[in-house]
């Protein structure tokens, strides 16, 4: 274990962070920083928010695994070795592309991923609802589009169809029951509809047991994404669906599952994210470091003292398109200006400040094929299966 920063001088390994542009690597950043970690970050955009951050040493600019892959594995590869790095530690969907790093990295340098097929039975969703089955955790019925039984499942209920590999809501269509099916343009699933209050859950878990187990739900919505979270006491239900996923796939790292709740309290799993996301927000810093630097370490994790939570330039964004529009106004105001920004620190202040700059290609992005910012932030990194 690294001993604790002093006077910001560097105490500790030196740890490679394979994206940057997402809050989610900046608390990861910081919490390694404050450990006396010398944090570098590898990441295709070549200003991000947390390069902006003084807890990061350096920022590589790396090839997209999407664009070529074998390139990124290659340059990450490379980096690994002239930096001395200890700890490779994916932080969103490259993991998927990242996990596959593992057999060209030299002894004695840990890899923070599952086995790539282990990844991908997880975050394939058709397959995950297989696992579901496996290890006893309730998911809705789901099949492949195409397949006979989907097309009776949509004559006679409400459905979701959705790409195999999508995410942040990229081609998510909610159907009606009787509803005709679209084309099957690329691998999607069909899947009963919900209905409830939907859940998110982030842990960290080692050998299929969770250290922790952050539940929350969205408070403010971008399309499909939250970008003001609250977190809320997990419920003993929602305690034994994820307990059961794990010990079912002996998870280690970063999982997060989407979850519905109905009227009786029945939880149903309808999606894996086996990396992490914004559930982290949720932990103490000092903690989340220990753990990931340390993965035998039994130090108990805690959480921040905060529940409410933001991306505050999204939750601005959406605030003020509902002001003019159908929409929760007034509760998405009272997020706004109740929540505690996630980017913010006195100490290191410039990630927010900066952040309309360093993030304005993928506003850019998004601005011009009219989608939303977390689809467009995904396009260079998301699996498609190939």
């Amino acid at each position: 274990m690294p001993r604790a920063a002093q006077g910001g001088r560097v105490t500790g390994p030196t740890v490679l962070l394979t994206l940057g542009r997402l809050p989610k690597a900046l608390e990861v950043a910081r919490a390694l920083h404050g450990a006396g970690c010398r944090v570098i970050v590898a990441e295709p955009f070549k200003r991000h928010l947390t390069g902006a951050s003084r807890a990061v040493a350096r920022s590589v600019v790396v090839s997209s695994p999407v664009a070529d892959r074998e390139a990124y594995l290659g340059e990450l590869a490379a980096l690994v070795a002239a930096e001395g790095v200890s700890l490779v530690l994916p932080v969103s969907e490259e993991i998927l592309h990242a996990s596959l790093l593992r057999d060209r990295l030299p002894a004695g340098v840990r890899l923070a991923a599952m086995p790539h097929g282990s990844l991908l039975a997880l975050h394939d969703k058709l397959s995950f609802a297989a696992v579901c089955r496996a290890a006893g955790a309730a998911a809705p019925e789901t099949f492949a589009l195409g397949d006979p039984r989907a097309t009776e499942l949509a004559r006679r209920t409400r459905t979701v169809v959705k790409p195999l590999f999508s995410c942040s809501g990229r081609g998510v269509r909610f159907l009606a029951a009787g509803d005709a099916l679209p084309p099957a343009d690329e691998p999607a699933l069909v899947q009963e509809f919900c209905a409830g209050q939907v859940l998110s859950t982030f842990s960290l878990a080692r050998e299929g047991e969770a250290r922790i187990t952050v539940t929350y739900r969205g408070a403010v919505m971008q399309g499909t994404v939250a970008v003001c979270f609250e977190r809320i006491d997990t419920p003993p239900a929602v305690e034994a669906w994820v307990g059961a996923m794990l010990r079912h796939t002996r998870f280690d790292g970063f999982v997060s599952f989407d979850l519905v709740q109905d009227a009786e309290g029945v939880i149903r799993g309808i999606e894996c994210n086996p990396r992490a996301t914004s559930g982290i927000h949720f932990v103490e810093p000092a903690d989340l470091a220990a753990a990931l630097l340390d993965p035998q370490s039994r130090r108990p994790l805690r959480f921040k003292e905060g529940r409410l939570m933001q991306q505050f330039y999204p939750c601005l964004t959406e605030t003020q398109r509902t002001m003019f529009a159908a929409g929760p106004f007034r509760e998405n105001l009272r997020c706004l200006l109740a929540a505690r920004d996630v980017t913010w620190s006195a100490r290191d202040p410039w990630p927010l400040v900066s952040q309309p700059w360093t993030s304005w290609p993928i506003i850019e992005m998004a601005m011009r094929r009219r989608c939303t910012f977390g689809e467009v932030a995904m396009l260079d990194l998301a699996w498609s299966g190939a």
